[in-house]
């Protein structure tokens, strides 16, 4: 049986230990906000905060989750007014907005590490998050807002 600390509130899993945590939080938990995308890592719509950094969620089983905390982006500001949120908002970043819940997610870690990146560094590690509708720009320009402070 695996623990694991959800959006603050300990809850347990008694099923396979080798279930990406992606499933668990959507069937089980019921949180939603956390898209799938590709399934294998590489597009980003799936990522959390695992232990406060950014993880894939679709390669990162409940065994690997187990005794951690996750923040998912129902977890993140339940009532929208972490800076990164506002900085979205402000710039109405999304366009369809099914890859908007990890790019956040992303930039969130990011800012979390690093409270003023550069512009390099605001590509590089937003790089692995795609966005269907090529909304790169107006992401980055989010970014540099929540940096800057909302």
């Amino acid at each position: 049986m695996a623990t694991i600390t959800v959006n603050g509130e300990s809850r347990t899993f008694d099923g396979d230990p080798g279930t990406p945590l992606l499933w668990y939080l959507r069937d089980e938990a019921g949180l939603t906000g956390t898209k799938y995308g590709c399934g294998q890592g590489l597009c980003g719509a799936c990522t959390i905060h695992l232990d406060g950094v950014a993880v894939r969620s679709c390669m990162t089983t409940i065994e690997m989750a187990d005794g951690k905390s996750v923040t998912t982006i129902e977890g993140l500001s339940p009532d929208g007014e972490h800076r990164v949120q506002k900085a979205w908002r402000e710039l109405s970043v999304p366009q369809c907005g099914f890859c908007q819940a990890g790019q956040i997610m992303q930039a969130a870690s990011l800012l979390a590490k690093n409270n003023a990146p550069s512009d390099a560094e605001i590509v590089e590690e937003m790089s692995g998050n795609l966005c269907r509708c090529g909304c790169y720009q107006r992401i980055h320009a989010a970014v540099r807002l929540a940096a800057e402070g909302v």
